[in-house]
């Protein structure tokens, strides 16, 4: 295998797990509004993602990969809502801990890391294209 193969194909592994980071922050985007229905019931809980390098032997180097999925242990924010079903006996309900702007802002650096390996992959490409135009 040649190193523009590689190149390409450690990008693709690259652009894989942030497609995975992008599902990630998209669920918690979907579920920012979602409470429990009863008291003491927990609001939906968000999710992180977190990476690794992994040795693929095959092409002698690191690719990143995504170790896990886990949840943000963080504390849920509470509101003031006493006719909410959900709410405790002193009128508050617990709401997600996702923040909205920040998963905005997290979904913005996966985009840009995406669109960043994909022009790796275009770059070797044409390089590969032009080597075998020399070629002939």
């Amino acid at each position: 295998m040649d190193e523009l193969s590689k190149t390409q194909r450690v990008a693709v592994a690259a652009m894989k797990a942030q497609a995975e980071r992008l599902r990630v922050i998209a669920q918690n985007l979907a579920n920012v509004d979602s409470v429990g229905q009863t008291p003491g019931e927990q609001p939906y809980r968000r999710q992180l993602i977190s990476f690794r390098n992994e040795m693929d032997r095959q092409l002698g180097t690191d690719t990143v990969t995504v170790h896990r999925v886990f949840d943000d242990m963080s504390p849920f924010p509470k509101r003031h809502d006493p006719s909410h079903p959900a709410a405790d006996a002193d009128g508050y309900v617990q709401t997600p801990n996702v923040n909205p702007l920040i998963e905005v802002m997290d979904m913005r650096e996966a985009q840009r890391s995406y669109e960043a390996n994909m022009t790796v992959i275009g770059a070797a490409r044409e390089m590969s294209k032009r080597t075998l135009e020399l070629i002939r």
